[in-house]
Formats: structure tokens, C-alpha cells, sequence
């Protein structure tokens, strides 16, 4: 089985956005800004490392007891990103997710209520003195959520097939002005064809997330852990944003087969993930 380190690879995707230094107020703006200098900045491993740690010890620790003070760093055209980890708000936000998740027998083995309870409690808290607090990471565990894909477009795919020590990747990044403009093109065709559900519930809510972000931002779609589920030459195959795209503008069209056609090839090729999950 995979590993990153000692800890096993959570199969999660994710959804980063990037803020430019001065979307953030101080005295945070300079925390980033001296943060993005250091040489020895953590990696994407690194927090998966910390966040499946602490449910270790007994009891596990549900939620971190301080907030992180890391983030990722990119530098686009000479301009500096970050993208806070947030993990403590992250851990929340997750936690109350779970309940959906998982059978009850299952989730009190994995965290006692009395764990859950206090980690709710503590939320509750600290949500009455951050009222706009916004995670600048998304993450959905076995599955690329279709209304994330509307963000992003096929050219923008990076693709790496890895090495023994490498593993291979597959990401998107978009500039937020595109990323938003995709949502209100595809919210628009998707009203006008298709009965509400899911898919037009999520976009919004998606929608609704990134206007909490500077216009200059940076949207980022990671694979993560998932590249260790597609086979590699399903991987390298494919081009979920391509069909997403496909399947929103044959609905604009108003050509139903089509549409069909590529939400066929969608399902088709995450169905085998799907039943690794159900497996699990």
C-alpha cells in the first residue's frame, strides 16, 4: 500500500486557492510574507503526515490544539501566493462532516463522543469570535467532485507520471477570474436544462466559496492521494474537466446524446474508484 513516510496515503483530492500577499491584513501579511522566504517551508507530505498523526494517541486528538501556522507558497509572475493549511478550522469543518460519513459503531471506535462533544464545543467557541472564517482548502476523500472540475479546463492539466521515489501527478491551477467566470457560465446552462440537485447545489456552494477570495487568486485542483488509485494508464488518460466541459455545452446545445456520452465516460472511469471505496 502506498505510504508518505511511516503514515498511509489518505485518498483525498483537493481544491487550494492562493492568495496574493496583499489580500492578507497584518500583521498576517507579514507572518506570509517573512513565511514564503524560509528555504525549509513544509510540503504537501508533510501535512498529511501531522494531520494522520494525531490519531495516534488514545484518546486521538480530533481536532489540533492551535491553529497551523504553514501554508503553501507559489510565485506567479514574479507575484508571491499562499494558501494558509488552516488546519485546525479544516479539522472542524471535517469533524462535522464525519457523522455522514460513517456508521455510528464505526465513528465512536474511531473518535468517542466525549472527543467529538468537546471538538464541538470548542467550534462553537471560536466560530462566535470568527464569524467569516473561511478554510482556503477544500478536500473530498475518494472522489473528484464534479463541480469541481467546472473551474478548471483541460489546458490547464499537468500531468507526471512520477518515478519509484516520485509519485505521479495530475493537478489543474486557474486564475480565480476564470474559475468564477466557468461557475456562472455553467450555472447558467445548468438552470436552464437540468432539475436542481447535486451538481447545481454544489457548484453554487462552490461558487459562493471562492468569492470569499482576492480576484487575483490562484484556484488549484490536486489529484492527491487519489493518483494512487487510478491505475497509471487510467491516470494519464484522463481528462475529467475535458468531458465536465464537453457535457456543459452540449446541454447549452441542447444536444442530449452528447451530453449523455460524456457523462457516461465520466462515470465509467471513476466507478472503479467508487467500488475500491465501497471495498474499504
Amino acid at each position: 500500500m502506498p505510504k508518505v513516510s511511516s503514515v498511509v496515503v489518505p485518498y483525498a483530492a483537493y481544491l487550494r486557492v492562493y492568495e496574493p500577499l496583499g489580500a492578507f491584513p497584518e500583521p498576517e501579511r507579514s507572518h506570509w510574507t517573512r513565511y514564503a522566504r524560509r528555504p525549509d517551508r513544509p510540503t504537501y507530505q508533510d501535512e498529511l503526515r501531522r494531520s494522520l498523526a494525531d490519531l495516534l494517541p488514545t484518546p486521538p486528538v480530533a481536532v489540533p490544539v492551535h491553529e497551523s501556522g504553514d501554508a503553501f507558497v507559489l510565485e506567479v509572475d514574479g507575484v508571491v501566493c499562499v494558501c494558509p493549511w488552516r488546519t485546525r478550522l479544516r479539522g472542524w469543518l471535517a469533524l462535522d462532516e464525519l457523522a455522514d460519513e460513517l456508521p455510528p459503531t464505526v465513528l465512536d471506535a474511531v473518535l468517542p463522543p466525549l472527543v467529538r462533544d468537546q471538538a464541538a464545543q470548542d467550534y462553537e467557541r471560536w466560530l462566535a469570535r470568527n464569524p467569516d472564517a473561511r478554510p482556503w482548502i477544500r478536500t473530498a476523500t475518494w472522489q473528484v467532485p464534479l463541480n469541481w472540475f467546472v473551474l478548471v479546463s483541460d489546458e490547464e492539466r499537468r500531468y507526471d507520471k512520477g518515478t519509484a521515489e516520485v509519485p505521479p501527478l495530475l493537478r489543474y491551477r486557474t486564475p480565480m477570474v476564470q474559475a468564477r467566470r466557468r461557475v456562472a457560465r455553467a450555472l447558467r446552462t445548468l438552470k436552464d436544462t437540468v432539475e436542481e440537485g447535486p451538481l447545481v447545489d454544489g457548484l453554487v456552494d462552490v461558487g459562493r466559496w471562492l468569492e470569499e477570495f482576492h480576484p487575483r487568486s490562484l484556484v488549484e485542483l490536486d489529484y492527491g492521494g487519489l493518483v494512487h488509485v487510478l491505475p497509471a494508464g487510467e491516470l494519464e488518460d484522463d481528462h475529467s474537466a475535458a468531458d465536465v466541459a464537453a457535457g456543459i455545452e452540449a446541454l447549452r446545445r441542447g444536444d442530449g446524446t452528447a451530453a449523455g456520452e460524456a457523462y457516461g465516460r465520466l462515470v465509467e472511469r471513476w466507478r472503479a474508484v467508487r467500488d475500491l471505496r465501497s471495498a474499504n
